[in-house]
């Protein structure tokens, strides 16, 4: 009896106990949880759990805009640059008339009277690539602008340059631009498209280009041109080049036309051969050396001889001081084989105003065979 009524007593006392027990224990732990530094490291493992699921996406992301973008033309983050100059170029011969016996001596000074206005556009693409396309007009400043000339250049590593031009190649694009006032005239030929490679060793600079030109006669036909250029470094600022062009006309048995660039090569022939190399092959080679004195002033020489008559030849020499943002002046004289009866001379000076506009005024003497006479040449440009 007394134990049944001690029993319920016991019970109430372990339920109290417990229910103490349990208290102190939630109490402690919602203490521990509640402390400073267990919250701060739970938001820690929260937050990386955070940035490496974003880390991920971001990746997924990058993964797919450079697919994406490796699919696209070199082009689209190209940067085109705009140069323009206007050139007006006036003349006053000093002669009695314009007759027979002069004029071929006229348009041998090579001097284009008129105004002139040039436009190029320079892509680079892939880092190191040069697009140009250039538009001119002659005659006129505001006469119709026209595709002149197009040239992609490639560089291939530090020592190998490739070039294609498709559209106004002259062998100047390929080899090494003379810094002389005047050069050999072989490098001023317009011969229609043309490919090149210039390779660079050290102290030297070898260029090698061939061309395709279409002629303008009843039967098909072209003009093959084979140009080669080698530089050789002497000393700082001494350099001497050689430079050769090659060129066979091909005529075609067929009466077709397949455009400028199109050159029909045929490797299985069942007839005769559909292109006949002609006899007319002709060329030239040219020596150049040239010399800088300083920053500004240079002087040189070259000579041109016509690789079927060694006794044909030009030859040229100038010396010139032309600094960027100051007074310049030069002096050019060239002529052929007989030198005293076929001979040019030129004294010019070079005024520059600010940046963009540059004065050339230029006298000129002129003795071919029996017609000699003094001209004033007037040359002003613009360019922005």
């Amino acid at each position: 009896m007394v134990s049944d009524k001690i029993e319920p007593v016991v019970n109430k006392l372990k339920s109290a106990a417990q229910n103490f027990t349990n208290g102190i224990l939630e109490n402690v732990g919602l203490s521990k949880r509640r402390h400073p530094i267990e919250i701060l490291k739970r938001l820690q493992r929260e937050a990386f759990s955070d940035i490496m699921k974003l880390r991920d996406r971001q990746d997924k992301v990058e993964r797919l805009l450079s697919f994406k973008s490796s699919k696209l033309s070199p082009f689209n983050e190209a940067s085109t640059r705009v140069r323009g100059e206007i050139e007006a170029l006036g003349m006053l011969l000093m002669v009695d008339g314009i007759h027979e016996g002069n004029h071929e001596a006229i348009s041998l000074m090579g001097v284009n009277t008129g105004v002139n206005s040039r436009f190029s556009f320079e892509t680079t693409v892939r880092e190191k690539d040069l697009v140009t396309a250039e538009f001119v007009a002659k005659g006129q400043v505001d006469g119709p602008l026209s595709l002149a000339k197009v040239v992609y250049s490639a560089n291939v590593n530090d020592w190998c340059d490739l070039i294609a031009v498709p559209l106004g190649a002259k062998c100047s694009d390929v080899g090494l631009t003379s810094r002389l006032c005047t050069g050999p005239p072989l490098l001023k030929q317009h011969i229609g498209s043309g490919i090149g490679l210039t390779v660079k060793k050290s102290n030297c600079i070898a260029s090698l280009a061939q061309f395709v030109t279409q002629l303008e006669s009843a039967v098909p036909s072209h003009l093959l041109s084979t140009f080669a250029q080698v530089t050789y470094q002497l000393s700082w600022g001494t350099k001497v080049s050689l430079l050769g062009l090659n060129k066979t006309p091909k005529f075609s048995s067929q009466n077709a036309d397949l455009g400028p660039v199109a050159l029909p090569v045929g490797l299985f022939r069942r007839h005769k051969e559909l292109m006949e190399a002609s006899d007319g092959t002709v060329g030239s080679t040219a020596l150049v050396l040239e010399s800088d004195l300083d920053s500004s002033t240079k002087v040189g020489g070259w000579v041109e001889m016509n690789n079927l008559d060694s006794r044909y030849l030009q030859w040229g020499v100038s010396v010139s001081d032309l600094p960027e943002d100051d007074f310049g002046w030069g002096l050019k004289i060239g002529g052929g084989s007989n030198v005293w009866d076929h001979y040019q001379v030129e004294a010019f000076s070079k005024v520059k105003f600010g940046e963009k506009f540059v004065l050339q005024p230029s006298l000129m003497y002129v003795k071919d065979g029996c017609t000699q006479f003094p001209a004033l040449v007037m040359k002003s440009s613009w360019s922005f």
